[in-house]
């Protein structure tokens, strides 16, 4: 049997849908945050909701995730940072409920965010960036590790940020880049 290829986005889908939340209200802080946060990582959205503020390290710029029995330290990239520590320092504080909890991302009723509360937030952002392909939380991940391979990252440095066990899980985005390769050579190659 075939197995389907995962939706990824472009890197201009990939911006346009980054630049929806607009740091006016805590809402769009926080949003912010998380969708860089996401894409900056690659987590799952479990991951993302079960992160704790001790699991982000803004000073040198990684967080620490814990799931399936693994612990890894992933990277992020500058305005990932800057959302963070943003909403870490000024909106956090004012949204959480109960001061001595340590959820990372919570509601409006300042509680740890669900995994449904934060599907509606990226299709709204969806929506409102006007982006036909159908985006989920897990379409970032496989953004992030597509545009890591097109951009020369390793395989295996790849699976460690991912968290997959088998390095097999990790090489379905070598098929997703040649695809791209493809299309640009199709594109663009006169006799194509």
């Amino acid at each position: 049997m075939e197995k389907k290829l995962p939706e990824i986005l472009t890197g201009q889908e990939v911006e346009l849908l980054l630049s929806q939340p607009k740091c006016t209200d805590m809402k769009g802080y926080r949003d912010k945050a998380m969708l860089e946060l996401l894409y900056a990582t690659g987590i799952r959205v479990t991951e993302l909701i079960s992160l704790n503020v001790n699991d982000v390290n803004l000073s040198a710029g990684f967080i620490h995730c814990s799931s399936k029995g693994k612990e890894r330290i992933i990277p992020l990239y500058p305005a990932a940072v800057h959302a963070l520590s943003e909403y870490i320092n000024h909106i956090r504080p004012n949204m959480i409920a109960d001061f001595d909890d340590p959820a990372l991302f919570v509601n409006v009723s300042g509680e740890r965010m669900s995994r449904q509360g934060f599907w509606k937030i990226i299709k709204f952002y969806q929506e409102k960036a006007h982006i036909t392909k159908d985006i989920t939380p897990h379409t970032l991940r496989h953004s992030f590790a597509t545009h890591l391979l097109e951009n020369g990252a390793d395989l295996r440095s790849i699976q460690e940020m991912l968290g997959h066990s088998d390095i097999s899980s990790t090489q379905i985005y070598t098929l997703l880049a040649n695809q791209h390769l493809k299309q640009i050579y199709n594109k663009y190659h006169p006799k194509a």
